[in-house]
């Protein structure tokens, strides 16, 4: 057989056994939007050898079978446990939400009659059963919570909180550092582990590589604090064959004695931030929280700590919570979400509030890269009356985000959204107010590796007082930040325009 035969023939089985399959593969995946598959069937056929194994490492958002099967065992686990968590907690008192139409809802005043009566709580139930529809939790009153002044403060308050647990200290980050800031927490654990705390710290294998392999990792572990590792990376080879080395635990969780939780955008690390200084000071934004959502930020902890470690600490999920010793709060629900959880869950609580503002909706994140019904719900949002801004950082630490983000500038001004780009660093917080009444804040970014590949927690909740403190942070960054308009994104050459726009086309695949 002539060579050129043969190697044609090559070409042609390898077409039918690998990549036909692989084509297929992309057309009938579930949970695939149009554009993406369009993404990969373009690349596919574009690319056929480097589209393949393209595929095989990043085109299917698998975590590995045995990591997957042992996160529906801790699930199932934690489900039950959870469900009899809920009667103790409260004392068999109603969930804020699950009241009759007109009825103040018991321990649910500050988001009943605190400036939201019970009509209007109404109004936003359905934000909290679609929020709490994720993981089953349910939204409870009684809450309290504190904006922390800036990423210092909130360490501060942190080690100051770990200093006086007297039963256990939970911590989860996605990235420690062991700066300053990240030393001073070390300590605090090192101190609470001393005097017989119980102490559990995880963090990501990618994004806290470098703190795995210090001295204070290896210090924490000899003076008790049990240390996990969410994600293990391991031989990258060998992990890429298991599940895909870029899904990763990005959550940011302070859980102290059930009584204390935190939850926000902030890392362990200093706003100087060191391993990206150029783009520093990172701006964040961190609530202290008191009250029932404490032991869904402990559930969700649980989740991760069960999953990586044989220690279980389910029991605390059924401990009776100390109730905070002011005021009656207001209602919370604590939420996560993840490659292996509901598809789309987080741009589905995106899109709920977008479409529940009435007055006013402002939103900051440093990432933004929305599914369509995202985009369509923000714009929407602008067209019917609602004041509507976005604040972004001006410069990015991703040039595939920051390109990408600014390929929907032209779509959201033309609807009539604000947008800001902060020149004060770079704006990491993940916040939004609605009607200057309900929050969300917490670990999610509005792109889509938040949406498909990272594990996040955040914190939805309704409260004026509280809201309309997120709501001046957010006023600060306003204050500090460049309006972008129309004529300029014109102004940009075609360039410009023409590499925003491919980049976001190719985003559902990057």
């Amino acid at each position: 057989m002539p060579e050129s035969l043969t190697s044609f023939a090559v070409g042609a089985g390898f077409y039918l056994l690998v990549h036909v399959p692989v084509i297929v593969r992309i057309l009938i995946r579930p949970h695939r939007e149009p554009a993406s598959r369009l993404a990969w069937l373009l690349v596919a056929l574009l690319l056929p050898f480097g589209g393949i194994v393209a595929y095989i490492l990043l085109g299917e958002v698998s975590i590995g079978q045995a990591r997957e099967r042992r996160g529906r065992e801790v699930t199932q686990q934690l489900t039950s446990t959870w469900s009899a968590q809920r009667k103790a907690t409260l004392g068999g008192h109603a969930s804020a939400l699950e009241v009759e139409p007109g009825r103040t809802p018991e321990g649910a005043t500050s988001a009943g009659t605190d400036g939201v009566d019970s009509l209007e709580l109404e109004e936003y139930a359905h934000l909290f059963r679609s929020a709490g529809a994720i993981n089953g939790f349910h939204p409870h009153g009684g809450n309290h919570a504190s904006l922390l002044e800036d990423s210092n403060a909130s360490i501060h308050a942190m080690v100051a909180d770990i200093d006086e647990a007297i039963d256990h200290v939970h911590l989860l980050f996605y990235i420690w550092l062991t700066d300053e800031n990240g030393q001073r927490v070390a300590e605090a654990l090192q101190r609470a582990a001393a005097r017989g705390v119980t102490c559990r710290a995880m963090v990501d294998g990618l994004g806290s590589r470098d703190m795995i392999r210090s001295a204070v990792w290896k210090q924490m572990g000899e003076a008790g604090v049990k240390l996990a590792v969410a994600l293990p990376i391991g031989n990258p080879l060998i992990r890429a064959l298991r599940g895909r080395v870029d899904l990763r635990n990005h959550r940011k969780i302070v859980v102290i004695d059930n009584r204390i939780t935190y939850c926000g955008s902030q890392n362990c690390a200093d706003p100087e931030f060191r391993v990206k200084a150029k783009f520093a000071p990172w701006v964040d934004a961190v609530m202290r929280f008191e009250g029932p959502v404490v032991q869904q930020n402990q559930t969700l902890f649980a989740s991760d700590w069960l999953t990586q470690e044989d220690d279980d600490i389910s029991a605390l999920l059924t401990a009776q919570a100390p109730a905070p010793g002011r005021g009656p709060g207001f209602t919370a629900l604590a939420f996560g979400t993840g490659p292996t959880i509901r598809y789309s869950a987080m741009p589905g609580v995106f899109v709920s509030l977008m479409y529940t503002a009435r007055r006013e909706l402002v939103m900051t994140t440093p990432y933004y890269v929305p599914t369509e019904p995202m985009q369509e719900a923000l714009c929407a949002c602008a067209r019917r009356g609602v004041a509507t801004t976005v604040v972004f950082p001006a410069r990015n630490d991703s040039w595939i985000v920051g390109a990408a983000s600014r390929s929907y500038y032209a779509e959201l001004l033309k609807a009539g959204v604000k947008i800001r780009e902060y020149v004060g660093g770079l704006l990491h917080t993940k916040s939004l107010t609605l009607d200057g009444a309900v929050s969300l804040i917490g670990s999610a970014n509005a792109d889509r590796r938040s949406f498909e590949l990272n594990y996040e927690n955040n914190i939805l909740l309704a409260d004026p007082a509280t809201t309309a403190a997120l709501r001046a942070r957010q006023q600060d960054y306003i204050a500090s930040s460049e309006e972008v308009t129309l004529e300029m994104v014109f102004a940009w050459g075609v360039g410009r325009r023409l590499w925003n726009n491919t980049i976001a086309m190719l985003g559902p695949i990057l």
